[in-house]
C-alpha cells in the first residue's frame, strides 16, 4: 500500500504539520521505522528518538512541534496509529460478519441476535441466547443456556460450561475455559468425595479474559466477574471468587476459592491469593507474592507471606547484607574468643 500522510490523517481525524504529499509504504514502530514509514511516540519522552529516525512521517500528541518531519497531530496516538496499522493490513472492515459456517453445530433453540458470526466447527448448546453481532471462532464450544450480551467475542476453542452469563463486549482468548467445576471435596470414610458444583459464572461488561485462563463455577451461587477487569493469561480463578470492577490480574496469577477483590486491585504476574480471603479496593500485589490475610484498601503487597511493601522492602535490604553481617559476628566471637558456631 502506498498512501500519502494526508490520507493517513483522514483516517484518525489528525492534523497534518508539514508536508502532507509525503509517500508512506508501512507502518512500524519507532525502533523499527525506516525511510518509506509511519510511526508514532506517545510522550516527550520519545522524541529525541523521534527526531533521529529515519521514518518519513509519525503520529505524535497535540503538543509536538514542528520539526521539519512530517506530523499527524493527535489527543491519543497509540489508538491512532493502531488504526493505522489496521488499514495497512486490510483490517479495517470485516466481509465476514453476519456468516455462520456450514460445520457449526447450533441446537435448534438457541437464539441469535444480530449479524452474529459462527466459526468452523463451533458448537451453540440448547437455550443458549447470543446477542448482537457476537464473534465465535473455529471450535468455541457455548454450553446450553448461556446467555451472551452484544459484540462477545469468543476466540478459538474457548469453552463455556452450561448457564455462564457474559455482558457486552468481552473478549475471551483461545483455550480459555469458563464455568468448569471448582475444585471442591470432602473426605468421608477415608476417600476424597466431590462436593456438587451447581452454580455458574458471571462476566461483567468490557471484560477481557487471556488465553488459556479457567474461571470455575460456583458451588451454589456465581462466581463473578466485574464489569472492566482485564485477566491475563493462565490466570485460575476459584469458585465463589467476588472479582471486582476494573481489576488487572497479570499472567500466572492464582486466586483460591471464596476470595473476594474489591474495585481496581492490581495482582502482577504469579501472585497467589489462599481461599476465603478479602482483598480491598486498589490494592496492589507485587509479583510472586503470596497473601495468606485479608488485606484492607489502598495498599501495596509484596513477598511470602505477603506484608505491606514499605516494611518488607526493608527486611529485604537486610536480607541483602546478611553474609556480610555474619562475618562480622564471626570476627567478633573470635575476637572475644567465643566458640564460632555461627
Amino acid at each position: 500500500m502506498n498512501v500519502s500522510v494526508r490520507q493517513m490523517a483522514e483516517w484518525v481525524r489528525g492534523e497534518v504539520v508539514g508536508d502532507g504529499n509525503v509517500a508512506v509504504t508501512a507502518a512500524r514502530p519507532l525502533s523499527e521505522a525506516g525511510p518509506g514509514d509511519v510511526t508514532y511516540v506517545d510522550g516527550v519522552r520519545n522524541l529525541p528518538s523521534l527526531y533521529t529516525s529515519g521514518a518519513s512521517a509519525a503520529v505524535v500528541p497535540l503538543t509536538v512541534p514542528a520539526n521539519g518531519k512530517p506530523l499527524i497531530r493527535v489527543a491519543d496516538p497509540l489508538a491512532a496509529f493502531a488504526a493505522i496499522v489496521l488499514q495497512f493490513r486490510g483490517e479495517s472492515s470485516d466481509p465476514g460478519v453476519g456468516r455462520i459456517d456450514p460445520t457449526a453445530c447450533i441446537d435448534p433453540t438457541a437464539v441469535l441476535g444480530p449479524d452474529v458470526t459462527i466459526g468452523p466447527h463451533a458448537v451453540v448448546g440448547e437455550g443458549t441466547v447470543l446477542g448482537a453481532r457476537c464473534r465465535l471462532h473455529a471450535g468455541v464450544n457455548v454450553g446450553r443456556h448461556c446467555r451472551l450480551g452484544d459484540d462477545v467475542t469468543l476466540y478459538p476453542h474457548v469453552v463455556l460450561y452450561p448457564d455462564c452469563v457474559l455482558g457486552n463486549r468481552v473478549a475471551i482468548h483461545a483455550n480459555a475455559v469458563i464455568g468448569a467445576d471448582g475444585f471442591g471435596y470432602r473426605t468421608r470414610d477415608g476417600r476424597h468425595e466431590k462436593v456438587p458444583q451447581l452454580g455458574h459464572v458471571e462476566i461483567g461488561d468490557d471484560v477481557e479474559i487471556g488465553a488459556g485462563t479457567t474461571i470455575d463455577r460456583a458451588t451454589f451461587g456465581a462466581t463473578r466477574i466485574g464489569e472492566g477487569t482485564k485477566v491475563d493469561n493462565l490466570v485460575m480463578i476459584g469458585h465463589n471468587c467476588q472479582i471486582g470492577r476494573h481489576n488487572l490480574l497479570a499472567a500466572q496469577v492464582g486466586i483460591a476459592g471464596s476470595c473476594t477483590t474489591g474495585d481496581y486491585v492490581v495482582m502482577a504476574g504469579q501472585a497467589g491469593v489462599a481461599d476465603h480471603l478479602s482483598v480491598g479496593d486498589r490494592v496492589v500485589v507485587a509479583a510472586q507474592s503470596g497473601l495468606t490475610k485479608s488485606v484492607p484498601p489502598g495498599v501495596r503487597m509484596i513477598g511470602y507471606p505477603a506484608g505491606l511493601y514499605e516494611e518488607k522492602s526493608r527486611v529485604y535490604a537486610c536480607l541483602e547484607k546478611l553474609p556480610e553481617l555474619r562475618k562480622d559476628l564471626k570476627r567478633i566471637k573470635k575476637a572475644l574468643g567465643l566458640e564460632d558456631d555461627a
